[in-house]
């Protein structure tokens, strides 16, 4: 089985948050691949950004992605930077499942994920960081979605809201 709904997009883009509010609007289970990954090597992703190296976060990643797209039934949300992956884009693509990319600017990202610690990707001048990171990314997102939806400043419910019909048919 695969999962009815994935959703990709950069950090801030709310992707956990509207995933657990569709997933409840949907009566399905929810699954976040950066938890998957916590519960797997028993530590959080900052830990194993700093403790491990991005190599190997991103080799983790790839083997929690393929099985989670495999396996999960519900909402799948996955990590910003999991699309780089050519196997789990293969696998997004023979999935079945729909691919909903949520779309939102640095201006709307910067409060919601406050350039903390817990993002090592963005520690360095995060500002310019999440923009590199986007610029890179978004062809990628744009690719692989079925949807594209602009989350801007609307409320979780609102996008969820909104959603609804885009996915539920």
């Amino acid at each position: 089985m695969t999962p009815r709904l994935i959703l990709i997009g950069p950090p801030g883009a709310g992707k956990t948050s509207i995933g657990r509010s569709l997933a409840r609007s949907l009566q399905l289970t929810f699954a976040d691949t950066d938890t998957l990954i916590e519960i797997d090597q028993g530590k959080t992703v900052s830990q194993i950004f700093i403790e491990d190296g991005e190599p190997l976060f991103r080799e983790v990643e790839e083997r929690i992605c393929l099985d989670a797209i495999e396996n999960e039934v519900g909402v799948l949300s996955l990590g910003g930077g999991a699309v780089l992956s050519k196997k789990v884009q293969d696998a997004m693509r023979t999935s079945g499942a729909r691919v909903v990319f949520l779309d939102v600017s640095l201006k709307v990202a910067a409060p919601r994920i406050g350039f903390n610690r817990d993002r090592p990707l963005l520690l360095n001048n995060p500002r310019q960081q999440w923009q590199t990171l986007m610029d890179a990314r978004r062809p990628v997102y744009e690719a692989l979605a079925d949807v594209i939806f602009e989350v801007e400043d609307r409320t979780v419910n609102q996008v969820a809201k909104e959603l609804l019909p885009k996915v539920s048919s």
